[in-house]
């Protein structure tokens, strides 16, 4: 008998309780800058290009003017991302009518703090997973690691099928800042990325609940030779943002062809796709979706509508984009999803869903 494929029962999310609009934090940016020779209207004109209205803040904005050490953020950042992390997980496992002792496996993905024991591992004594639950933690993805948190679980209980994986993913980007950083790529950065956790249940073919996609294939797209297109530089001061002008080309340049390759080896093409899930890359990486895949602007008005509100949250951006999706009832049985995202590496991801 052929084992049905891997379902997402449900999607948590937590924003922090501090939220400022993008005004308010470009003078506060401005208060940090002062002292040194910068471009007010450069600052200016780059902020308002990124297309975010405003975002959650791990701490108070007037906080942000002590934490100028990498000790001092990255202490902010592991006990926040504990308690968005765990407010996340609440309420996906609420939603998909589980208890947390249900879970087999956590999979936990940041890109913005480190942690050793890593989080997921704090996480079992705060939601009171089991003692036997298998645990991985992934460092690094950034921005992919949502899509590929998806891939990992769902390949893992598509191995096991009659268990269950959350996937815990918490990004707090205004906690990476760096003051004395005055470079476009940063400057970009102050202005896009912002703070949240974002949680999956994915279960095997055996807890299958007809109420949620499935998780037909996955496929990873590794582009050599451009590890310097995007990640961090590891500073004294903490992690210093990379950023290369060119991600927009890349996307435009291969994900037409990558995603009509990963269709085309399940018998389809775009034509049979009815949702599109991205990732909030920016204005300019959603517009290379939207080009390089031919598609209408509604198709991606949930992730312009997401970066418009919180900004982009790294690897919690697309789970957001996807939790709106399904609350939205808009997908129907037989209907098809592409869920993808870009990220350091620099790679993709891809994820084929059918409801």
């Amino acid at each position: 008998m052929t084992t049905l494929a891997p379902e997402i029962l449900s999607v948590g999310r937590a924003l922090p309780k501090h939220y400022a609009s993008q005004e308010a934090l470009l003078a506060a940016l401005r208060k940090v800058w002062i002292k040194q020779h910068f471009n007010p209207a450069r600052v200016d004109e780059l902020h308002r290009a990124v297309k975010v209205a405003g975002r959650y803040l791990a701490l108070p904005i007037e906080d942000y003017e002590h934490t100028d050490t990498f000790q001092k953020c990255n202490d902010a950042w592991i006990r926040v991302a504990l308690e968005l992390g765990e407010e996340a997980a609440r309420e996906a496992l609420a939603r998909a009518g589980l208890a947390p002792t249900d879970v087999d496996h956590i999979f936990f993905v940041t890109v913005t703090g480190i942690a050793v024991p890593s989080l997921d591992a704090r996480l079992v004594n705060r939601l009171g997973l089991r003692s036997d639950v298998k645990r991985t933690p992934i460092f690094g993805l950034g921005c992919v690691a949502g899509a590929a948190g998806i891939a990992r679980a769902s390949d893992y209980v598509r191995a096991f099928p009659g268990q269950v994986a959350l996937l815990v993913s918490t990004e707090l980007c205004s906690l990476t800042l760096q003051r004395g950083d005055l470079s476009v790529a940063n400057l970009i950065a102050s202005g896009l990325f912002g703070d949240g956790a974002a949680a999956v249940v994915i279960g095997g073919g055996e807890r299958a609940t007809a109420k949620g996609p499935r998780v037909e294939a996955t496929r990873s797209v590794f582009y050599p030779n451009t590890e310097r297109v995007m990640g961090w530089d590891l500073v004294d001061s903490g992690f210093k943002i990379v950023l290369s002008a060119g991600v927009p080309e890349i996307v435009y340049k291969h994900v037409g062809g990558d995603v009509d390759s990963f269709l085309g080896a399940h018998g389809l093409d775009r034509s049979r796709i009815k949702h599109f899930v991205a990732h909030t890359g920016g204005p300019k990486v959603l517009q290379a979706f939207a080009e390089a895949l031919s598609l209408p602007p509604a198709a991606l008005k949930r992730s312009w509508d997401s970066l418009e509100k919180t900004g982009n949250l790294s690897s919690a951006s697309v789970l957001f984009v996807l939790r709106e999706l399904l609350d939205s009832g808009e997908a129907q049985p037989g209907d098809f999803g592409l869920l993808l995202a870009m990220g350091p590496g620099f790679c993709s991801e891809l994820v084929l869903l059918k409801w």
